[in-house]
């Protein structure tokens, strides 16, 4: 298929989902795999793209003060080396997108679950519970090819731990720690692949929607509007993918 589209589609996928905290990775993968033949040039292309896209968003919620390390880091001290641990095992195509699309359906029917059931209030977590969370999204999100963002902030959300707003900002950052160690094991195991002249024009195109959507979640959007939108964009993603990849069903 022709690749000149794709800077236009990948621009609203990094607007939209930059708006609520969360890289595009899922969507990015979904897309790629219907114009590019490279199973782990698809893999690496996504993380790197993940990569700019939460970037953006993390050093504005850092600006908005939104960003509150001393509440994140449990978070990520055993993700990073999990999702490290996650990318360098080798799945053949069709196990990575039924692992894939099995965990986003499960993410975005708890994202639609929290926005029915929205509330204000938010509750401490333990050390360990914040710990068990990060390694266990980290492993998750390594495996799949993804940052685990959208993994854990539903979960969050469900579990009520803080503010929509806060746990976006941990999504961003999460995404970025994971997704740059999620290249680095993708490089060790020798099946970081891009191409370069397609990467660059991918590049420009979600950086500036990453920019305009991360703007637009702290200063304009309704976050529970645009949280149910992604939910169902997120379980639609993943109910493709178990069709195309486990019953060679299209939708």
């Amino acid at each position: 298929m022709e690749t000149d589209i794709l800077p236009f589609i990948f621009f609203f996928i990094a607007l939209f989902y930059s708006s609520v905290g969360f890289g595009g990775g899922s969507s990015y993968l979904a897309i790629l795999s219907l114009f590019l033949g490279d199973f782990y040039e698809i893999r690496s292309t996504a993380l790197v793209l993940n990569v700019c896209v939460v970037t953006i968003g993390t050093l504005i919620f850092i600006r908005r003060r939104v960003f509150d390390f001393s509440q994140f880091w449990p978070f990520l001290i055993l993700s990073i080396p999990m999702a490290y641990l996650g990318a360098q095992l080798r799945l053949t195509q069709e196990a990575f997108f039924l692992i894939l699309g099995a965990a986003l359906m499960m993410a975005g029917l708890f994202m639609i679950l929290k926005f029915v059931r929205y509330r204000l209030e938010s509750h401490n977590f333990s050390l360990s519970k914040k710990l068990s969370l990060g390694g266990g999204v980290g492993l998750l999100a390594g495996i799949s090819g993804i940052g685990g963002g959208i993994y854990l902030s539903p979960v969050l959300n469900l579990m009520e731990w803080k503010d929509a707003r806060t746990i976006a900002s941990l999504a961003s950052v999460f995404i970025l720690v994971n997704s740059l160690s999620g290249l680095i094991g993708l490089n060790v195991a020798g099946t970081f692949h891009v191409d370069t002249d397609l990467i660059l024009k991918l590049l420009v195109a979600v950086i500036l929607g990453g920019s305009i959507g991360s703007y637009l979640s702290n200063e304009k959007f309704n976050v529970r509007f645009i949280g149910v939108l992604t939910a169902i964009l997120v379980t639609y993603v993943g109910l493709r993918l178990i069709l195309l990849h486990g019953f060679g069903i299209r939708i």
